[in-house]
Order: C-alpha cells, then structure tokens, then sequence
C-alpha cells in the first residue's frame, strides 16, 4: 500500500494525455450517437407500411435535424426548388421527394465528415424504405383492380350462364307444350283410328305413319330433356342425374349409382352446371364406350363434402 510520502508516477510518452483521452471519449460517443441515430430510424423504416410511411419518414426527418442541430424538417415534393433530395436506391434512383431543415442548405454543409456520411445513409434508408412502400402500394392497386375485374368477369359469365339455360327452358317449354304436344296428338289419332279400312294397304299406311309419329315424339323429348329437362327445375340435380342413370340402364348399360343427396337444394347455376357435366359425361360414354358396358356414377351432394360432384 502506497504511503502519502511516496512519490507520484511519472507518467511516460506512450501513455496519452488527459486531452487525448478526453477526445477519444468524445468521438466515441459521437460514434455511438451514429450508430443510435441509424439503429432507431432503419428499425422504424422497415416496419413502417402504406399507412405508416407518412408519420414514419417525418419522424425520421425529425431525428435527422435535431442530430445537426435543426429544430424541425419539413417534407417537401420530389419536384421542388429547395431542399435536401432524397432519391430511390441506385445509382439511377430518381429523387422521391425532399427535405428542408432549418440552417442547412445541403449536406456538404455539414463539417464533421462522418456526421455527414451518417446523415447521407440516413436519407438512403428513408429513399429506399418510401421506394419499397410506393411499391406495395402499386402492388396492392394492381391487385384490387385484379380482384375487380375478376368479380365482374365472374358476373358476366353468371349473366350469360343464366341467360343461356332461360333460352333453354323457353325453348324447351315451346317445343313440349307446342310440336311435342302436336306430335303425341297425331300418334294417339293414328293408333286410335277406327278399323272401318280393311285394306292391306290402308293398315301399312297407317302403321308406317305410327311409328313415325312415335319416333317424331320419342325425338322430340331427347330435344327437350337436353335443352333443358323439367325434372332438374321441378325436382333438382339428383333426381335429374337419376333420370341419366335411368336413361343408360333403358339402353343396356350396367350402371352403379352411389348417389348421397343433400336435404337443401343447390343454387340453380351450381345444379344446372353439375347437371351439365354429368350429361357431357354419359354422352361420352355413349359415343366412345362402343357398346353398353358398366358405368359407376358417383355424387356427394352434402353440405360439406370435399368435391360436390365426382363422377
């Protein structure tokens, strides 16, 4: 332990002085000050979103005049006269828009050269963070004008879905309340006639002109189920898709129904496209299988259930 009689040290030439120690520390605090400065704005930045942006930049300018020594900024337009410009990054980068502090005309004007770099890469974050939010709010325009143009394509081909199947069923109801119903009236005359006529000839004829008329009004009610049939409107998709199941079986195909109806009937678009697939489908059969074969036709029609028509 050292006496109060003993003599102070003497310090030598590598140990610095009091001034130089005093002027480390301070420009070690004035780094801290950067890296405070930088750390606490570029945080801010990268969260700040189309809502924040504004405040987000103006508080970051705020920051940027007190640490020179301003009292406030102001935020100017990219097209203005005055001010500080901040610009995209790159080298190419445009200028964003602007900032005016009180005092300082640019940032040459700043003395200390790492002050002036720390302020230069604090404008690049604000540049780079309003370039990348201007960004996503195109994006997000891009996509809201997307999602519109969607919606109304998916209400135009609605309208005319629906516009074509009413075509239909006004078509069909003609044709069933009007030649349909004509040709059934000729068939009922022809098989009823009197047998007054015993020629051969007469009797050939008149079977000739039955089966005929028989044809004409079996035609006629393809025509009119595939136009449009009744049972989808009166009834609904399952009993229409059992009404195309009936169909196959009548000409020899071995058909397996696994047919699971909802108590709810579907929305008539949904029933009528459904239906439409189906009849797409046994067509197909019809025309490629060759010659009557088995046939699984499956439909899961619940609320819920992971694919309403799977065939």
């Amino acid at each position: 332990m050292a006496r109060m009689t003993d003599p102070l040290p003497v310090l030598t030439a590598e140990i610095e002085t009091v001034g130089e120690l005093r002027e480390l520390y301070r420009a070690a605090e004035a780094r801290a000050a950067r890296l405070r400065l930088l750390s606490n704005v570029g945080g801010d930045l990268i969260e700040a979103d189309s809502v924040t942006l504004d405040e987000v930049v103006r508080r970051s300018l705020a920051r940027l005049a007190f640490f020179v020594g301003g009292r406030g900024a102001d935020l100017l337009p990219a097209d203005g006269a005055t001010g500080i410009a901040i610009k995209a990054p790159g080298r190419e980068g445009g200028v964003l828009c602007r900032v005016q502090i009180e005092g300082l005309a640019s940032l040459d004007a700043i003395a200390d050269e790492e002050d002036r770099e720390a302020c230069r890469m604090l404008l690049d974050l604000v540049g780079t963070a309003v370039e990348r939010v201007e960004r996503e709010r195109d994006r997000e325009h891009l996509l809201a004008i997307l999602q519109e143009r969607e919606t109304q394509l998916e209400t135009l081909v609605a309208r005319m879905f629906s516009a074509q199947e009413d075509e239909r069923r006004r078509v069909a109801y003609e044709l069933h309340d009007g030649v349909a119903q004509t040709a059934t009236a000729l068939l009922r005359l022809l098989e009823g006639a009197t047998a007054q006529a015993k020629s051969e000839a007469f009797l050939a004829q008149r079977e000739q002109l039955t089966q005929i008329a028989r044809g004409l009004v079996t035609e006629l009610r393809g025509v009119i189920a595939g136009l449009r049939p009744t049972i989808l409107d009166d009834l609904g998709f399952s009993a229409a898709l059992e009404a195309l199941c009936d169909d196959l079986e009548r000409d020899g195909y071995r058909v397996t129904k696994r047919l699971r109806a909802s108590e709810d009937r579907l929305p008539n678009v949904i029933e009528t496209t459904l239906y439409r697939v189906a009849q797409e489908a046994i067509t197909n059969i019809r025309k490629h299988a060759g010659q009557p074969c088995p046939v699984l036709v499956e439909a899961d029609l619940r609320q819920g259930a992971e694919h309403p028509f799977c065939g």
